[in-house]
């Protein structure tokens, strides 16, 4: 299975997660569910907001895009990945590696920038809620949307150039379940020091774009809630940004060790953990933070709930 010759390699090979068959049966029933959860959490998410004029607002605008996004992220890996669990073949095309790493890195890529716009989009909610309409406009938030996606593009383009162009000789075999940047680089029988670093350099300067953007939102919000002297209303305010905390928390705490460590400071198998719960914790739970745990998003759900009972009576 080893490719020795650079110039023959025209696939790789999908380790996955072992070799045991009757766990791998298990695996793919229980990630064919979680993928069926994921799926329908995150459509039915997107049809809430579709369908409940109240929800029309940017803040939710901004949740079905990252909704999108959290089923295209585990959708580039999910078949792939459920096919070397039902199948001999774990063999996957060296194009269809590069591409399925480009979709996946835009993804993230995204969503990391989608984050720091929705924090973006709470600050004048809470701090200047009577220009809140003005300063988010439809055209802004247009605007923030697709430099979200252009962020992520240019990231996943330049990624995926420099690490498929390195020179692959050791092996053809990725020990993971899917074509993730150590893996990868582990393969390589190029000097990948350089690769390494710009993918750490540019995964870190999306954190450095985002995460200040939301430290900064929550320090001018915090201030703004302390600022309140009802109780209640502090309360009231503090909840509408309760949801986006919990997603960046989440996000953040997984994708740090995964794009802002180099990849030589961890191993594979610490890898494809981290990776197991990126991919399949974050899309599965979005829908839940920013539905039923949710004050509007519970209230859209009921509404719609006495519609459908309304409409059988």
């Amino acid at each position: 299975m080893a490719k020795r010759n650079t110039a023959t390699v025209t696939e790789f090979i999908l380790l996955g997660f072992t070799d045991n068959p009757k766990l791998q049966i298990f695996l793919f029933m229980v990630f064919f569910f979680i993928y069926l959860i994921i799926l329908l959490g995150n459509l039915g998410l997107i049809a809430l907001i579709k369908t409940d004029s109240q929800l029309h607002t940017p803040m939710y605008f901004f949740i079905s895009n990252l909704a999108l996004l959290d089923i295209g992220n585990f959708t580039i890996i999910a078949p792939r990945t459920l096919m070397t669990f039902i199948t001999e073949s774990k063999v996957i095309s060296f194009t269809g590696c590069a591409a399925q790493f480009f979709s996946f890195c835009i993804a993230v890529s995204c969503e990391c920038c989608l984050l720091g716009v929705m924090a973006y989009d709470r600050f004048p909610a809470i701090c200047s809620p009577l220009l809140y309409t003005v300063i988010m406009s439809k055209q802004f938030c247009i605007f923030l949307v697709l430099g979200s996606y252009f962020t992520g593009w240019v990231n996943a383009t330049v990624q995926t150039i420099l690490i498929f162009r390195l020179s692959f000789c050791n092996s053809n075999i990725i020990n993971h379940f899917s074509c993730d940047v150590p893996p990868i680089l582990k393969l390589s029988c190029s000097d990948t020091h350089i690769t390494d670093m710009i993918h750490f350099t540019f995964s870190t300067a999306i954190g450095i774009i985002t995460i200040p953007s939301i430290l900064i939102s929550y320090i001018y919000i915090l201030v703004a809630i302390l600022r309140i002297n009802s109780a209640d209303g502090r309360r009231k305010a503090f909840s509408t940004c309760a949801s986006h905390l919990t997603a960046v928390t989440v996000f953040y705490g997984t994708g740090t060790f995964m794009y802002f460590w180099p990849s030589s400071k961890y191993s594979v198998d610490q890898d494809k953990i981290i990776s197991v719960f990126y991919t399949l914790a974050i899309p599965m739970l979005n829908p839940l933070i920013y539905s039923l745990r949710n004050k509007q998003g519970k209230e859209a759900f009921r509404r719609m709930i006495d519609k459908k009972l309304s409409f059988v009576e």
